[in-house]
């Protein structure tokens, strides 16, 4: 049996901050290093002792460093992957979030949304972002290992769970699988018939006081 677990990176300066983040290379804050910690320590108590695990992570500071916190508690030595960004949001990143909201083009209800350019030079088009993710996921699916830990961002998030569940990619346009920051988000597939679940979405009961 395969099981993956997606993290959502938990609090980033840029959320404190009120900035875009997209490649914007904020990292966690305090509150966000102390979620990391519980995070790893709820991995550890649903991974059996001695099982084989593969760790792999967004290569931004926010996502390394919820990596790295992991890694502590499995010994496991993260594999880094740019396939697993957030969505770039091009000269925005980094500015000020009103900065985009008074340059941001709302997608269409119908048409080409994959396509759709939201009016910031640089930023990625939905399908853009899609097909990054999708492509890290089938190298991540390509390796054989009974547990797998991926570490992302809400955004992109919707793409690792949508690449789990083979939807097709001209399906993608309106899809969104809302997961948290800081939360967990546990994929299976069984030995027997192979079917592939999403056994919980954005689970954030480790972060509960």
């Amino acid at each position: 049996m395969r099981s993956i677990y997606v993290v959502a990176h938990p609090e980033a300066t840029h959320h404190v901050e009120g900035v875009v983040g997209g490649w914007h290379d904020s990292h966690l804050t305090s509150a966000g290093r102390s979620a990391a910690a519980r995070i790893a320590r709820a991995l550890r108590a649903v991974i059996p002792d001695g099982a084989e695990v593969e760790l792999i992570s967004s290569d931004l500071q926010r996502a390394r460093q919820t990596a790295d916190e992991v890694a502590e508690l499995f010994g496991a030595k993260p594999v880094l992957d740019r396939g697993l960004r957030e969505k770039s949001y091009g000269e925005a990143e980094g500015r000020p979030q009103e900065w985009l909201d008074r340059r941001f083009v709302p997608p269409p209800a119908a048409g080409d949304r994959m396509g759709h350019h939201e009016g910031v030079r640089g930023a990625e088009t939905r399908g853009e972002c899609a097909r990054r993710v999708y492509a890290a996921m089938d190298e991540v699916l390509r390796r054989p290992c009974e547990h797998q830990i991926i570490v992302t961002h809400g955004f992109a998030l919707t793409f690792v769970v949508a690449a789990w569940i083979r939807m097709p990619f001209e399906s993608l346009g309106s899809v969104s699988f809302r997961a948290p920051s800081g939360s967990i988000t546990v994929l299976r597939e069984d030995d027997f018939f192979h079917n592939r679940q999403v056994v919980s979405l954005g689970d954030m009961s480790h972060l509960d006081s």
